[in-house]
């Protein structure tokens, strides 16, 4: 078995008072989700978040120390049923940024509130990071 890692964040910003998450649709199956890749040798989960994000979404983003989410699962859609991939998640912030996607990874990037970036994703794991991340917020920062 062969394992990966992935680190990425759910980034967010304040808008009129209200939470937008920003949400990137990939292009290799046009999923929603959020801005994540690979690991590159010597880099810290931490420097391959901010760099992913920075890549994905043109983003300059502040992580937050206390959040950090994993999600696993197999890469059987890959053709790879024996290979375990791992995600790693940060909470991350920017404030008065323009988003701009990456021509060829990223259909787009959306920013979408907590009940809209629900709806846009389709991957159980994907949701479950997104709902914590809110919890996390409204117990933390209200």
């Amino acid at each position: 078995m062969k394992r990966e890692k992935s680190c990425g964040a759910i980034v967010f910003t304040q808008e009129n008072g209200v939470r937008q998450y920003v949400i990137i649709r990939e292009t290799y199956e046009g999923a929603c989700g959020f801005p994540k890749g690979h690991m590159e040798a010597g880099e810290t989960e931490r420097e391959t978040a901010l760099r992913e994000v920075k890549e994905e979404t043109g983003l300059d983003v502040v992580l937050y120390d206390d959040f950090r989410l994993t999600d696993e699962h197999s890469l059987i859609r890959e053709g790879r049923p024996d290979d375990i991939k791992t995600n790693v998640y940060f909470l991350a912030e920017y404030r008065d940024q323009v988003l701009r996607a990456q021509e060829k990874e990223v259909i787009e990037v959306l920013l979408m509130d907590y009940t809209n970036a629900m709806e846009s994703i389709q991957y159980e794991g994907s949701k479950r990071l997104l709902s914590e991340a809110e919890n996390y917020f409204n117990a933390h920062h209200n």
